[in-house]
């Protein structure tokens, strides 16, 4: 029997009963889907190392850093995302087809941004984990193996963006340090003296500018 059929008698939510159970489980994952699927992950922790890169602990605040992550989440996705409401939503809010269909049909768009943004090593890797036979396409990978190796590629992409950051930063704290050191204040914190000039860089070189536009286009 064909396992998208199977799913759709199951999630038949012209039912009240399943409808409202979705829609709670669906709520209760939605911070997991959030950032499992989508550019969410690399953009919260570049900004945070940016944070940490300037050495100044609560600037931006957290609350900050998540909503400007988000908004460029919204921004990234929004091509993937108007896809999924032409094709799947819309047809299944006007009930014209159901929800196991709707799922099948937003899968493709969600497997090509997926794709295009994991590494072939991770995907090889959970592919193995999973002990399933190796896809003849990429279109075939199930999405259980691909969500988690798109995450480590995600994280392993913010880590390189984050190094590459932290080089200028590095070196205006190494300058400062070696010069308090060379006129004997040792016990003046380093840190205390580096975060104007590291602020000062910052917005000579229109660091906002500069680290959201890469970002955007890493994912295009």
């Amino acid at each position: 029997m064909n396992s998208s059929a199977d799913f759709s008698k199951v999630f038949d939510l012209n039912n009240p009963v399943l409808s409202i159970f979705f829609i709670i489980s669906l709520l209760a994952f939605l911070p997991a889907i959030l950032v499992m699927v989508t550019s969410f992950t690399r953009i919260v922790v570049v900004l945070s190392l940016l944070r940490q890169g300037l050495g100044a602990q609560q600037i931006p605040p957290t609350p900050v850093i998540i909503g400007l992550s988000l908004f460029l989440t919204l921004f990234i996705m929004s091509p993937t995302i108007n896809v999924i409401n032409k094709e799947a939503i819309q047809p299944y809010t006007e009930k014209k087809i159901s929800f196991g269909e709707a799922f099948q049909r937003s899968e493709p768009s969600i497997k090509k941004f997926l794709l295009k943004q994991t590494r072939p090593k991770d995907i090889a890797l959970f592919v193995k984990l999973s002990k399933e036979p190796a896809p003849a396409k990429p279109n075939d990978i199930s999405l259980k193996v691909l969500i988690p190796a798109f995450a480590i590629s995600e994280l392993k992409t913010a880590f390189e963006i984050g190094f590459m950051i932290f080089l200028p930063f590095l070196l205006i704290d190494m300058v400062v340090a070696s010069v308090l050191l060379s006129m004997g204040m040792m016990m003046l914190p380093p840190v205390m003296i580096s975060l104007p000039f590291k602020l000062l860089l910052f917005v000579l070189v229109d660091g906002w500018n500069l680290i959201i536009g890469s970002l955007v286009r890493t994912f295009q």
